[in-house]
């Protein structure tokens, strides 16, 4: 789903997915050529500028297709799992094109609220960044057009390391002595703002270290967080959160926001955030004091896998209009488009041509379209994913670890419970 509004859900990061009905509309087995084309897109704090955008793609889609209008309705993250199911249930009150997060898609998949999408003819389509395009498929088929993607790197002040004689870490090892050190030499900051709840923040450790959530074995899904890999990076992650570093007692409770928003204060060194946070840093008191690295990796000189967030256009299964929902969906998601979104409100495009062109522009965005072509991962994608994030079963045990209720190993084994639980309900 879209960062930015993510940040603001579950701290990037994560969306609570919307809980699957039991049965979803089936193919209206109608495709008119005229009529009124009906678009859900999220809202946002200051809707102007993507509505601009918007509002140029229907000019042009409009004008190609005579008898055709295009209705756009903006409606709100926090009640999207609502409205989409009852969209789901009844075709008459759902929109043919919507936007949606991709941690919603395996949900939304089971509910059989999105039509398959055959992208092969869209020539576009063989330049979107193949494991960005894998966040829009469900057991290898495809159910959405990647419209923007949102990766996080670490951000650091450039003021204090120089002040320190200090360099950004080369390797996930080299964080926490780093951390501790700045905060050894300056009491007043915490070494690096992480956060009890900030998953996304965590994934990388575990993925940097051979770790996953779950494996996935002829589309069943075991828990894998209890793996010697997984517990490594757990453990490597909950070392930030102690008083030398980041006081659990400050920290503990923290998701993406808060862990940023310490950064923004002046109160952090460090902080892993995303390239949609940007614009509020820059607002802040670490404007011009700061720079971004790739969040490094296990090895030295290596870039952890990052989380792909982000979010899809897709074509529901119920709508009358199949062949103009889908035309409109390609127009929208177009590398055109997505330039003017970037230009309009920062988003950063899915095609692997597109980026560069705007990193190219911008050195601000390297460090994240670095992260991205070393290769990012994702949530598993089964509706019972949604169950496990609504139960925050990894925060819950980042918390425990670090606020001394459990150890390592006693957490990463009732988390896989729970989520194994989930996986066969």
């Amino acid at each position: 789903m879209r960062l930015k509004t993510l940040v603001a859900v579950l701290g990037v990061g994560a969306v609570v997915a919307c809980a699957p009905v039991q049965s979803g509309p089936t193919n209206s087995g109608t495709d008119e050529q005229t009529g009124q084309v009906r678009v859900w897109l999220f809202d946002e704090v200051n809707r102007g500028p993507k509505e601009a955008v918007v509002k140029e793609a229907i000019s042009e889609f409009q004008g190609k297709h005579s008898g055709v209008t295009v209705d756009v309705q903006y409606i709100q993250v926090s009640s999207r799992a609502e409205r989409f199911k009852a969209a789901f249930s009844d075709p008459k009150s759902a929109p043919d094109v919507a936007e949606f997060g991709n941690t919603d898609l395996a949900g939304y998949v089971s509910a059989g609220g999105f039509s398959e999408l055959d992208l092969s003819g869209w020539a576009e389509s063989k330049d979107l960044v193949p494991t960005i395009l894998d966040t829009a498929k469900v057991d290898g088929k495809t159910y959405g057009v990647p419209w923007f993607v949102g990766v996080r790197a670490l951000y650091y002040r450039t003021d204090v390391f120089s002040e320190l004689g200090l360099e950004p870490p080369t390797s996930l090892d080299e964080i926490a002595p780093l951390a501790r050190e700045i905060r050894q030499r300056k009491p007043e900051l915490i070494g690096i703002s992480a956060g009890g709840k900030y998953l996304f923040a965590a994934l990388p450790f575990i993925w940097a270290n051979g770790g996953d959530l779950a494996r996935s074995d002829g589309g069943k899904f075991t828990a894998a967080i209890d793996s010697p890999q997984a517990r490594a990076g757990v453990a490597k992650y909950t070392e930030l959160i102690k008083d030398d570093i980041c006081p659990p007692a400050a920290c503990a409770g923290n998701g993406g926001d808060a862990s940023v928003e310490a950064f923004r204060a002046g109160k952090a060194a460090m902080t892993i955030g995303g390239d949609f946070n940007r614009k509020s840093v820059d607002a802040s008191s670490a404007a011009g004091k700061y720079a971004v690295v790739p969040l490094p990796g296990k090895d030295k000189g290596s870039i952890a896998p990052a989380f792909a967030g982000g979010n899809l256009l897709g074509v529901m299964k119920g709508t009358q209009r199949k062949t103009l929902a889908t035309e409109f969906t390609q127009l929208l998601a177009s590398k055109k488009y997505q330039q003017k979104m970037y230009a309009a409100m920062g988003n950063l495009p899915t095609f692997s041509d597109v980026q560069k062109q705007v990193a190219d522009s911008d050195k601000f965005l390297e460090p994240f379209t670095k992260t991205l072509q070393a290769g990012t991962k994702f949530v598993p994608v089964t509706p019972a994913w949604a169950k496990i994030e609504a139960q925050a079963v990894v925060p819950t045990l980042l918390q425990e670890v670090v606020t001394g209720a459990k150890n390592v190993d006693t957490a990463t084994a009732d988390a896989a419970k729970t989520m194994n639980a989930a996986f066969t309900s």
